[in-house]
């Protein structure tokens, strides 16, 4: 029997709230239906199994982060555009942490395909033609600053830089500045 009013785009919804809450990894269907106050069988009738729900939270949070950095990116190139796209990212992180965990939820090849995530690419790619990379070198350069973004992001949130001086906001600022003047001067192959 399906509960009036639960869908599989509400309950991807709450889900993705509850990732923010208590953190992506412990999302389940479980959890989900206490979150309900109903069974975990009636929610299966809305999601085969937890995989579904994070994959569906991981897509959800895709699109939001792209919808974001689009709207960043608008009528910006070379560093501003690059500041602009770091800083989407950063801002989705702390915003909603649980999310920004889900976007990096391995999805299989035909979903990642059809997933905001080709466009986080698209705009990646857009930006670092601003600098002038061909390939491979442009390739390099993506690897670079998804390395560089998230593992300051996932530092950042986990603590990591809360005991020392500078803050992280001048780190961050110094970090973007160094990113610049690397894919400016990016070493011919």
């Amino acid at each position: 029997m399906v509960r009036a009013g639960l869908t599989p785009e509400l309950l991807t919804r709450v889900g993705a709230e509850l990732a923010d809450e208590v953190g992506f990894d412990r999302v389940t269907v479980s959890e989900l239906a206490r979150r309900f106050d109903v069974k975990v069988a009636s929610l299966y009738s809305h999601l085969k199994n937890s995989h579904e729900l994070r994959t569906r939270i991981a897509l959800l949070a895709l699109e939001e982060l792209a919808d974001r950095a689009a709207d960043a990116l608008a009528g910006r190139a070379g560093k501003d555009a690059l500041t602009a796209f770091a800083d989407v990212y950063r801002d989705y992180a702390r915003s909603h942490p649980g999310r920004y965990a889900a976007t990096r939820y391995r999805l299989d090849p035909e979903t990642a395909a059809r997933s905001a995530g080709v466009r986080h690419a698209q705009m990646t790619r857009a930006i670092l033609r601003g600098y002038d990379l061909a390939e491979p070198d442009q390739t390099h350069a993506v690897r670079l600053l998804g390395s560089v973004f998230h593992g300051y992001v996932d530092l950042e949130l986990a603590g990591g830089f809360s005991h020392s001086s500078p803050g992280s906001e001048e780190s961050w600022t110094r970090i973007l500045d160094a990113l610049d003047a690397t894919l400016r001067t990016w070493p011919p192959s």
